[in-house]
């Protein structure tokens, strides 16, 4: 329920192992999780959440990007 969250936000993603990153806006972003967070809730009674933010104003498609220039700065 919650990735359907992301998924149906149209906000650029990647989902991993451990952890679930989405691109946008500030408030954007901060949507997507809280509404991530209640549709993870219909579930269960409690929410984990590790929120880390990487702020880089002029930016944008870093989620893919930057994993792009570290791939080519080790060739």
């Amino acid at each position: 329920a919650a990735v359907q969250v992301v998924k149906d936000s149209g906000l650029p993603y990647r989902l991993d192992s451990m952890f679930t990153t989405i691109e946008g806006e500030w408030d954007e972003c901060f949507d997507v999780v809280r509404r991530a967070t209640d549709a993870a809730l219909a579930f269960g009674t409690r929410a984990s959440l590790v929120i880390k933010v990487d702020i880089r104003p002029g930016h944008s498609g870093e989620l893919t990007q930057k994993v792009a220039r570290v791939e080519d700065r080790l060739r």
